[in-house]
C-alpha cells in the first residue's frame, strides 16, 4: 500500500499471487498489511489450498461440521496425533494389543512376555499394575477389553503347548483389587472374547466333526463364577454354528444397534461399488406351505446325492474334502435354526470373522443378539431349541474376497472398519487347505451396519508381507474423525474418516501390531510394536499447549511453523 493506505494491487491480483504460494507462505504474507491479511483468509483461497495440499478428490465436500475451509485445513494439520511424546519400555517382548478404558483414564497392554499391564493415562503415562499369567500355564497374552463401567478387565491369552495348538483362555481381573476373579476356556484362542454386558462375556469352543468340518459354540459366561446358588447359571450356550472347509469363527466383537441412528459422522453410501466385497442377507425367505419340512428335504437330498455317487453319476470324481463338505451342507440344511426377526431396538450384533471356502478368514459373520439372550439366566446348553435345530444360522455375511486381518468399530458402532489382504481378481478356491495368495497391500474397507452396505472407497497405504499360513491380526481403532491401523512395514497410519486421506505415518523399529485412540481425546494415540515398546503420540496443538509455560498470544501461523512430513 502507498502512504494514503490505497492498495497498489487489486484484491483479485493478490488472490492470484497467493494461489501460487504454499499454505505457510500465504499465512506469512498475510502479516504484511490489512489488505493481504484479508485476502489470506479468503474462503475460496483456502478451499484451493485444502484440495491441493491434502490431495482430496474435488467431488468430496467439506466435512459437515466444518465452519470454514481455513479452520478445516488447520484441523487436519494441527489436531492429528503425530508427535511422539513418550516411549514405554516396560514390556520385555513383542507388544500385541492395546485397549483403553471407557473413561480414558487407564489403558491395558498385552505382550509375548506373558504379562498384561494396566497404565495410568496422565500427562506422563505411568505403570499402575502388571499381572504375570505364566503361573496359569499361559504362553502369552494377546487381547484385553474393559467392561462398560471400567471395573473389570477381560484378558485373553494362549496356552502353552504344541506349535499347532489352538487352545486359549480368558481371565477376568478386578480393576479395584487386581485380583483374578475367573478363568474361562477359549478355543480357538483367536476368538479373543469380548464383553456382552457389564458382567457377562463371550467365549468360544470348537468341536471337530470331520477332517475339514467343525462346529463353533459361542458361550455366554458370568464374570463372577463363584456363585454358589444352584439356580444361577454361570455359563449358557449362545450360538452353535457349523464351519465348512476348515474355517472357524474368530475375533468376536459386539456392536450396539441402539446407537445406529445418532452417528458421530454420517458417511455417504451413494455411488458405484468400489470393491469385490459382497454383503449377503440371510434372514429373508421362508418355506412355502406346499414344501416338505426342512429335515425331510435334507434327508431326501442327501439320499439322492449318495445314490448318484454310488451309481457313478457324479462327474468328475469328488475329492474327499469336497465330498465331506457336500454331505455336511446337506445334513445341516434341515437342522439349522433360521434367523429370528428383529423386534427390538435394544438388540446387539455379534460380529466375527469366518469363511466358507478355506481356513483363511475371508468373510465376516453377523448374528443379532436379542435382549432375552443377554443373560445367563434361563435354559442352559440349548435346552430351548428343538431336536431338529442343531445349528444357528447367520443373519448377514460379508465376503471380502481376501484374508481379513483386522476389524474395528466406530465409536457410535454404526460403521465397521476391516483390514484385509485381497485375493487376485477372479481367484477360485479349489483346495480349502490352499487358499489363494494374498496381496502385500492392506485394504481398509468400511461397512455401514445399519444399511449393510460398503461405503467409501477402500483405504490403502499400509502393507504386510507374511503369507497366508503365517498371517496375523493387526488391530485398528476408530475415533470420531480418524481411523488408525498398524502394519508390517514398521509404521502406524492415520486416515481422516470423511476425506479418506492418509494424514500421518508413525515410525517404529518393527511391526506395529495395535493402535488405540483415547476415548476422551482423539488427539492422543498409542501404538504397540514387535520392538517391545508402546509409543504415545499427541497432536501438535496439544504439544504446544503442554509446553507453553503460561497463556500467551501466538502468531496466526504458529500452528504451521514446523513441518512434520
Amino acid at each position: 500500500m502507498d502512504e494514503g493506505d490505497t492498495p497498489l494491487l487489486p484484491d483479485s491480483l493478490v488472490y492470484q499471487i497467493f494461489l501460487s504460494l504454499g499454505p505457510a507462505d500465504v499465512l506469512a504474507a498475510g502479516l504484511a498489511c490489512r489488505q493481504w491479511q484479508a485476502v489470506s483468509r479468503d474462503e475460496f483461497l483456502w478451499r484451493e489450498q485444502f484440495y491441493r495440499y491434502y490431495q482430496v478428490a474435488r467431488d468430496v465436500p467439506r466435512h459437515p461440521a466444518a465452519t470454514s475451509w481455513y479452520e478445516e485445513f488447520r484441523r487436519l494439520y494441527d489436531t492429528v496425533p503425530c508427535v511422539e511424546v513418550q516411549t514405554l519400555r516396560e514390556h520385555t517382548d513383542q507388544v500385541l494389543h492395546l485397549s483403553f478404558s471407557h473413561s480414558g483414564a487407564q489403558f491395558a497392554s498385552c505382550s509375548k512376555d506373558c504379562t498384561v499391564k494396566v497404565w495410568n493415562n496422565d500427562l506422563v503415562i505411568t505403570l499402575l499394575h502388571s499381572a504375570d499369567m505364566r503361573p496359569y500355564n499361559w504362553s502369552y497374552t494377546q487381547f484385553s477389553q474393559f467392561n462398560v463401567d471400567d471395573s473389570l478387565l477381560l484378558v485373553s491369552g494362549v496356552f502353552l503347548g504344541p506349535h499347532n495348538s489352538s487352545s486359549g483362555e480368558i481371565a477376568v481381573i478386578s480393576l479395584d483389587t487386581f485380583i483374578l476373579l475367573s478363568r474361562v476356556r477359549n478355543k480357538p484362542y483367536d476368538v479373543f472374547g469380548c464383553w456382552l454386558t457389564e458382567s457377562s462375556l463371550i467365549s468360544g469352543n470348537l468341536h471337530r466333526i470331520g477332517d475339514i468340518t467343525s462346529c463353533s459354540v459361542l458361550w455366554l459366561n458370568n464374570a463372577f463364577q463363584d456363585v454358589e446358588s444352584e439356580n444361577v447359571n454361570v455359563v449358557k450356550r449362545l450360538f452353535k454354528i457349523q464351519n465348512l472347509n476348515a474355517s472357524t469363527i474368530r475375533t468376536v466383537m459386539v456392536a450396539d444397534c441402539s446407537r445406529f441412528d445418532s452417528p458421530d459422522l454420517l458417511l455417504d453410501g451413494d455411488g458405484p461399488a468400489v470393491s469385490p466385497c459382497r454383503v449377503f442377507d440371510l434372514g429373508g425367505g421362508s418355506d412355502s406351505e406346499d414344501e416338505a419340512p426342512a429335515p425331510a428335504r435334507s434327508k431326501e437330498g442327501l439320499r439322492y446325492f449318495l445314490d448318484d455317487i454310488l451309481d457313478g453319476r457324479v462327474q468328475p470324481t469328488l475329492s474327499e474334502n469336497t465330498l465331506e463338505t457336500r454331505v455336511a451342507e446337506l445334513l445341516a440344511r434341515g437342522r439349522t435354526k433360521p434367523p429370528e426377526p428383529a423386534t427390538s431396538d435394544r438388540r446387539k450384533y455379534l460380529i466375527f470373522t469366518t469363511g466358507c471356502l478355506t481356513y483363511s478368514p475371508h468373510q465376516i459373520g453377523i448374528k443379532q443378539i436379542l435382549p432375552h439372550q443377554m443373560t445367563t439366566a434361563g435354559p442352559v446348553l440349548g435346552e430351548e431349541r428343538g431336536a431338529d435345530e442343531f445349528f444357528d444360522s447367520l443373519d448377514h455375511v460379508i465376503d471380502v474376497h481376501g484374508h481379513v486381518i483386522g476389524m474395528g468399530l466406530s465409536p457410535d458402532h454404526r460403521y465397521l472398519y476391516v483390514n484385509s489382504r485381497s485375493w487376485p481378481s477372479g481367484a477360485v478356491v479349489v483346495d480349502p487347505m490352499q487358499p489363494p495368495p494374498i496381496a502385500e497391500e492392506i485394504d481398509l474397507h468400511v461397512f455401514d451396519l445399519k444399511t449393510m452396505r460398503e461405503v467409501k472407497r477402500a483405504l490403502r497405504a499400509h502393507r504386510a508381507y507374511t503369507p497366508n499360513d503365517e498371517c496375523f491380526f493387526i488391530f485398528l481403532d476408530v475415533s470420531k474423525d480418524f481411523v488408525a491401523s498398524g502394519a508390517e512395514d514398521r509404521h502406524g497410519y492415520i486416515w481422516d474418516r470423511h476425506y479418506n486421506i492418509c494424514l500421518a505415518k508413525l515410525r517404529h523399529k518393527d511391526v506395529v501390531n495395535s493402535v488405540a485412540f483415547s476415548p476422551r481425546e482423539q488427539e492422543l494415540l498409542l501404538t504397540a510394536s514387535d520392538d517391545a515398546t508402546i509409543k504415545a503420540w499427541r497432536s501438535p496443538s496439544t504439544v504446544r499447549a503442554l509446553q507453553s509455560p503460561r497463556p500467551r498470544l501466538r502468531p496466526v501461523f504458529s500452528w504451521f511453523a514446523s513441518q512434520r512430513r
